[in-house]
């Protein structure tokens, strides 16, 4: 196998959980090969950098094995080697992240019915 469609392997490989997820980030700009934005049918070989963002951060990842398959995790992170930047990056926005959270105030009680109506009014809803 020389080369695999982007949106499978990024499927496979467990960066998204369905195919069709990794398709839309494909669509929407967050997935690029070598650095170029890359289309879902675009494929992709051994060697190659991908950059990808995703609800769990941003990965700089290069590919080491190709797979149409989704497996288990452990065979999934066989497919990939993650950069030390990329990794280091993520963990430090993730502290960071859970700094902030000791800083935000936890409200005292549940919202009432009132003070949910106001969280509608507020978001733009009916």
């Amino acid at each position: 196998m020389t080369g695999v469609r982007i949106d499978k392997w990024l499927w496979a490989s467990r960066f998204f959980k369905t195919r069709a997820l990794a398709s839309k980030a494909c669509d929407l700009g967050r997935i690029r090969s070598n650095g170029v934005e890359a289309k879902p049918a675009r494929d992709v070989r051994t060697g190659d950098m991908l950059h990808i963002r995703n609800e769990g951060g941003e990965f700089e990842v290069e590919v080491l094995a190709l797979s149409e398959m989704r497996g288990p995790a452990s065979v999934a992170q066989s497919l990939y080697r993650e950069t030390d930047a990329s990794r280091e990056q993520r963990l430090r926005l993730a502290e960071e992240r859970k700094a902030m959270q000791l800083y935000a105030p936890l409200p005292e009680r549940r919202p009432t019915k009132r003070d949910r109506r106001r969280i509608i009014q507020f978001r733009g809803g009916a």
